[in-house]
């Protein structure tokens, strides 16, 4: 973690000030949305979430002895807590830099596939594959992940998804449901190969329901299936599109030395180099392509594993294709724990020379 001289951590402003001046570099229009209030149904999931980092400092030292790469990075992960200051400091270094920022009424990823549905953004891109379930027509993954590991960029096409699965998008919502989401439990023993298979055979959650054997999937006690269903179908999202102000501004250079050489530390030469490079990018006249951002390669099956695990739609093995990118060594670096903040849209001047946008759940 990286901390200012009054010990509060950094780490957060040098992620989100690197990686979205790279952004900026590559020809893209970034747009910031941070969630709202949580739905009801939610919260039950997030009180999960904290006891599970109450107890990732033993399961984070068991891991380390292992040598288990995955379990370190995903209890490192859970010890991190992203609190409503970083949050607020995030907002404030965004509109420092000129780079539009909307605040969600609810769940940020409802609120970036409603900006992309309007054609305002081109793209969602995110780490919570909800965003998909909430009906975005393009999502990016791993966009901001570190080029150190030169993790893939996937993207995924709803259409081309829904086509592939041979699915309405009811039944992918149901699907989403089975498989495991932020709103309700799953039926134990369902994952996602089981739940594709089980909505082509009946169709919806009721008819699974009707003839399921209850002994072998245990259903859980009120289990609100249909409330979740409703919040995919109609989420709280500000549909007055107009409202927001999403075309980038030039930086301030006074408050963005203020905010991060004099209240938080960080060196005033690199500062004032990095102020420089988003003014040369808001005088860029011609806009990148994402080739520039991330190296493209042909379209291949994904596989991905089949346990749904937290908030994140984990799909079968082969369940459909979608293009990958293969990110350069260049790409915008992220501290570790901080990569759920807030969702982000990215917004495309020329969509025929660009024609891969984005909006972001950080």
């Amino acid at each position: 973690m990286l901390t200012n001289e009054a010990g509060e951590v950094t780490s957060h402003l040098q992620g989100m000030f690197t990686r979205t001046i790279r952004l900026l570099e590559a020809g893209m229009e970034p747009i910031y949305v941070f969630d709202g209030h949580p739905p009801d149904l939610k919260k039950k999931v997030l009180v999960k979430r904290y006891s599970k980092r109450a107890n990732a400092t033993e399961d984070l030292h068991q891991a380390i002895e292992t040598g288990n790469k995955d379990d370190i990075e995903k209890f490192s992960k859970r010890m991190v807590k992203v609190t409503k200051q970083h949050n607020e400091d995030c907002k404030r270094l965004l509109r420092l830099m000129g780079v539009p920022v909307i605040e969600a009424p609810s769940e940020a990823e409802a609120q970036c596939a409603a900006l992309c549905k309007s054609g305002k953004v081109y793209a969602v891109a995110s780490e919570d594959m909800d965003s998909l379930t909430f009906g975005a027509p393009r999502f990016l993954r791993h966009l901001m992940g570190p080029g150190s590991r030169k993790v893939p960029v996937l993207e995924f096409e709803v259409g081309k998804v829904l086509e592939e699965l041979n699915l309405t998008m009811d039944q992918f919502i149901d699907l989403c449901i089975l498989s495991g989401c932020d709103y309700c439990e799953s039926i134990r023993g369902i994952g996602g190969q089981t739940a594709l298979k089980l909505i082509r055979q009946q169709g919806s959650i009721e008819h699974i329901l009707q003839n399921i054997n209850k002994e072998r999937y245990p259903i859980p006690d009120d289990w609100p299936y249909e409330e979740a269903r409703y919040l995919f179908k109609e989420p709280l999202v500000c549909t007055n599109i107009e409202q927001f102000e999403m075309k980038r501004s030039a930086p301030d250079d006074e408050g963005l030395i203020t905010f991060l050489v004099t209240e938080n530390g960080f060196n005033s030469d690199r500062v004032t180099k990095a102020i420089e490079k988003i003014k040369a990018a808001k005088n860029k006249s011609s806009q990148g392509q994402l080739e520039s951002f991330s190296k493209s390669v042909a379209n291949i099956s994904i596989p991905i594993k089949t346990k749904a695990t937290k908030s994140m739609l984990q799909f079968p093995k082969s369940m459909f294709n979608s293009k990958i990118f293969s990110p350069q060594d260049s790409i915008c670096s992220r501290p570790k724990g901080f990569s759920s903040m807030a969702p982000l849209c990215l917004h495309f001047k020329h969509s025929m020379v660009f024609s891969r946008g984005v909006c972001y759940g950080i």
